[in-house]
């Protein structure tokens, strides 16, 4: 096995990443960063939306609030206030690394005013991600094409992990660290119809629950209402600038299940087209009211072109579709898990920032804050000893299971859910047989019925509904707001 060792292994190389790498660089650290695709991947390339920066330091009180609204209840204010405060000095850092912003911030949904950034129109995580890599250091060594298989973890501490080079289990890297930090991203992938690109199976999230860490409100899914039929994201900012919604009527439907229309928070908009959907027969996006839609928003633009639609003539169907995960990975503020020198940022985490629902553009925003902090910590933590991760083959099921697993999911844990179905959902993907892996897309199968019994458990134990999870037999939101966790005992099986 070859083996190498480093100060702080970051595994992902989005925003999250790839800031956390540079950050701990610049404190002195030695940094390797491994990615299991290329280094231009993941979710960030693929963000529209901007970051959701305050406007100045009188807004975060006002940014503060809106994220508490769209959040329903759990978001953490303390963790919340403190990301906010950090905000100003990462978009100056970033401003005088290089980063060119637009000049006018725009209006999402959720927001009280205009406020998110963005840089070169709708392209804004492409840039984003493409200049974070091209500032990364010397000290920071990039690995692509290596497959996270497991940590090296004696269940109380973490010390670096095993990859699988070219995704071939007969080729393991060991890297042992004195800190690692996930920022893996997000889960989409377990749905049939997500924005999320093929890469967002959950496996940082699997490699830290199978390792003991503490996984919290993992059910609790953003589905981004206003999606094509290729998976193309139509960015909120549409919205901001105009766009409106029709069903299959022709009727604007919105201000009748909220007085903030089309601009109402994610989960109120995914509800109210399912809604529409079930009613009419389908909802449509009309963005004829934006001016200039071609050179204003040309990734949304070519998309829509590339599906034979022509968006400047008439409306385009849309439906939501499995955008983002506010539950993760637990942590502290300063992106701290329960296991020593394991540390999360970005969308595998569960800092309390999102609650139950993000608000538009605040994910990049946290991305950057938390990984700024947990590189900070990572590069000042005290190494821990960590026994040698057990030599199992990570399990994993044949590759022909994803397409029932996402199957199962988009029926029976989507935009609207009930017991029913969520038991159903989960005696069938627990039926679903395990092999040995022998690929790593095989270990990603095990990672996505891992990720998707938790889903669905956490789903059954939510009785209510609240913020991006809906129960449709517990249409009322409880009285006290409660996290729900999911911790493997060790002892347990590492299938989960």
């Amino acid at each position: 096995m070859e083996e190498s060792s480093t100060d702080i292994l970051v595994i992902g190389s989005g925003a999250a990443g790839s800031y956390a790498a540079m950050h701990a660089a610049s404190l002195g650290a030695r940094v390797s960063l491994v990615t299991k695709t290329k280094l231009l991947s993941g979710s960030t390339r693929w963000a529209q939306g901007g970051v959701a920066f305050p406007s100045d330091p009188n807004d975060i009180p006002s940014h503060l609030m809106d994220t508490i609204k769209a959040g329903r209840g759990l978001v953490d204010e303390h963790v919340s206030q403190t990301i906010l405060n950090d905000a100003l000095e990462q978009l100056n850092h970033l401003m005088e690394m290089g980063v060119h912003f637009d000049a006018l911030p725009a209006l999402e949904g959720g927001h009280s005013k205009p406020r998110v950034l963005h840089i070169n129109g709708d392209e804004s995580g492409l840039h984003l991600l493409t200049f974070l890599h091209s500032q990364l250091p010397a000290k920071v060594s990039s690995l692509e094409n290596h497959f996270a298989s497991q940590l090296i973890s004696d269940g109380k501490a973490v010390g670096g992990a095993v990859f699988w080079k070219d995704g071939d289990p007969t080729r393991p890297v060991t890297i042992r660290a004195r800190a690692t930090i996930i920022a893996t991203g997000g889960i989409g992938q377990v749905y049939s119809f997500t924005t999320n690109p093929e890469e967002s199976t959950g496996d940082g999230i699997a490699l830290a629950y199978r390792s003991g860490a503490t996984v919290r409100d993992i059910e609790l899914v953003q589905f981004h209402p206003t999606v094509l039929s290729n998976g193309g994201l139509i960015s909120e900012a549409c919205r901001g600038e105009g766009a409106v919604l029709l069903n299959k009527r022709g009727e604007r439907f919105m201000k009748k299940y909220d007085p903030a229309g089309e601009l109402a928070p994610r989960d109120v908009v995914s509800r109210s087209i399912y809604r529409e959907t079930l009613d009419t027969g389908g909802v449509f996006l009309d963005l004829r009211p934006i001016r200039d839609l071609e050179h204003s928003f040309p990734t949304v633009y070519s998309s829509i072109v590339s599906l034979g639609l022509d968006p400047i003539s008439e409306p385009v169907p849309i439906q939501p579709a499995a955008h983002f995960l506010m539950g993760g990975i637990s942590t502290d503020e300063y992106g701290a898990t329960s296991l020593a020198n394991l540390y999360v940022a970005g969308e595998a985490a569960s800092t309390g920032f999102h609650g139950a629902n993000r608000l538009a553009s605040n994910s990049l925003l946290e991305g950057l804050v938390m990984g700024s902090r947990a590189a900070g910590k990572a590069a000042s933590s005290i190494p821990v000893a960590a026994g040698d991760c057990e030599r199992y083959d990570t399990p994993g099921c044949a590759a022909s299971y994803q397409t029932p697993i996402r199957e199962l999911m988009s029926r029976y844990a989507s935009v609207a859910r009930d017991e029913d179905g969520l038991s159903t959902g989960f005696s069938e993907i627990s039926t679903i047989p395990f092999a040995q892996a022998c690929t790593s897309t095989e270990a990603e199968t095990a990672n996505l019925r891992l990720i998707s019994l938790m889903i669905l458990k956490g789903a059954l134990e939510r009785r209510e509904s609240r913020g991006s999870h809906y129960r449709s037999d517990y249409p009322e939101t409880n009285r006290e707001a409660a996290h729900i966790q999911q911790q493997i005992k060790l002892e347990d099986s590492v299938t989960g």
